[in-house]
């Protein structure tokens, strides 16, 4: 199977359809939950597109979307931290960070390595030094995590980013990772 994968800085109309296409596939189980609908995704991914340094690879097989990694820069000033539930170590915040604000892949599609190429993807590209992003510590009954850890990220706090949304663990890395890899302890705090 091979996928296509599309670079986007803007949403487009062709483009928003088919990101909100794949979403509605990927999250059908949870569009009945405030957070997760439709209306409240559009929103979120309306400002998300209007902040610095979007970007979204959207990945095709053939014409049809089936998956998508999008995310944007986070300086020091930006909610995205303001919002955690430990106070972040001092300098944390010094450099500027890609916040992975939104990865899925349609259920045909899953298990073949799509969610990791779209990430990667989205990666390889960018200036930041570390990537972050948060997850529901309950989903897949642990196993989004776990996959996450697997790509070298680690939790290091956790937020609730709105009062609809559950306590998510906030996970970071290296924007690039070395290749030998390293053993990484940590703790969620708050969490």
């Amino acid at each position: 199977m091979t996928i296509e994968l599309r670079h986007h800085t803007a949403l487009g109309v062709q483009t928003r359809q088919d990101l909100l296409d794949v979403y509605a596939d990927v999250r059908a189980p949870l569009l009945h939950l405030a957070n997760y609908g439709i209306e409240a995704f559009t929103e979120r991914l309306d400002r998300h597109a209007d902040e610095p340094g979007f970007e979204l690879v959207l990945g095709y097989d053939g014409d049809v979307p089936v998956g998508y990694a999008y995310g944007n820069t986070v300086d020091a000033g930006d909610r995205y931290w303001k919002r955690m539930a430990e106070p972040l170590p001092g300098g944390f915040t010094d450099s500027l960070v890609l916040a992975l604000k939104e990865i899925g892949v349609r259920i045909p599609w899953r298990g073949t390595g799509t969610a990791r190429r779209l990430h990667d993807e989205l990666l390889a590209h960018r200036a930041e030094d570390r990537v972050t992003l948060m997850v529901n510590p309950l989903a897949g009954d642990g196993k989004v995590q776990a996959l996450y850890e697997s790509w070298g990220y680690h939790a290091f706090n956790s937020q609730e980013p709105t009062a609809d949304s559950p306590r998510l663990v906030v996970m970071v890395r290296p924007r690039r990772l070395r290749r030998r890899s390293v053993a990484v302890s940590s703790v969620i705090v708050g969490g």
